[in-house]
């Protein structure tokens, strides 16, 4: 059981969080549909944290929801450290959005088939709402990389800077066998070989040079509490109004 709660755990801190940064586009995306898009996709994120928090509380006995998303300390999140980092320019927002969907993506098609059918029933709906994601993502990863010299140059520079932390998606924990021994998922080393098949496809047809697999560069970390520079901030400003008044009923 212990396997399941870590990867309903990091699956749900990571929608947590980058929801909250995608979230930081509102109303300063470059044109207005964007300005729509990256909100609509931070909901749906932050909607999937919702549902995964209330596997947690309602299979094994965590608390509800609103208490795991706000009221945690830094090191009880299990997010990786790519969904820390501040959204900077919209370059590397974007990059990050691509190489982070497509693992989602991939990984909710694996667990529509869990053998935790908790699990399986909201991958079975997840994943329907992350295609549309991904389409947006690689819809923009071509157009950007096609463009101008600037743009071009541009998105390979975020590519190359966010690759690393993208590998720490993949970071492995110990109660993994017995995920995969149980067939409840298939393991982030199968996870990390489709992902990189179906990015380096489209990154290389968009003109871009895929950044090489170097373990020894992946931002790890995060699955194990040990978070950036970046997370405790967040936090702070996530659970300000909440940290107001800590046992209100809002």
């Amino acid at each position: 059981m212990s396997g399941i709660k870590d990867l309903l755990f990091k699956m749900a801190d990571d929608a947590l969080i980058i929801g909250h940064r995608n979230s930081e586009w509102t109303g300063i995306g470059p044109v207005l549909e964007e300005d729509l898009a990256f909100s609509s996709m931070a909901q749906d994120k932050i909607g999937h944290a919702f549902a995964l928090y209330t596997i947690l509380h309602e299979s094994f006995g965590e608390a509800e929801p609103d208490t795991l998303a706000f009221k945690r300390t830094e090191k009880e999140f299990k997010c990786c450290q790519l969904v820390e980092l501040p959204i900077g320019e919209y370059d590397f927002s974007l990059m990050r959005h691509f190489l982070f969907d497509h693992a989602e993506s991939l990984r909710y098609e694996m667990l529509a088939n869990s053998s935790f059918q908790p699990l399986a029933q909201v991958a079975k709906k997840v994943k329907g709402e992350i295609k549309y994601h991904v389409m947006h993502a690689d819809s923009w990863i071509k157009q950007l990389s096609n463009g101008t010299e600037e743009s071009k140059a541009r998105m390979q520079s975020a590519l190359n800077f966010a690759f690393p932390y993208a590998l720490g998606i993949f970071e492995t924990v110990d109660s993994e066998k017995e995920l995969i021994d149980s067939n409840v998922f298939l393991g982030e080393a199968e996870l990390q070989k489709r992902w990189l098949e179906n990015v380096s496809a489209i990154l290389q047809g968009a003109g871009l040079t895929v950044p090489a697999v170097d373990p020894s560069k992946a931002v790890n970390g995060g699955r194990k509490g040990f978070h950036s520079e970046y997370l405790q901030p967040l936090l702070t400003e996530m659970c300000e109004v909440v940290n107001t008044d800590p046992d209100a009923e809002w």
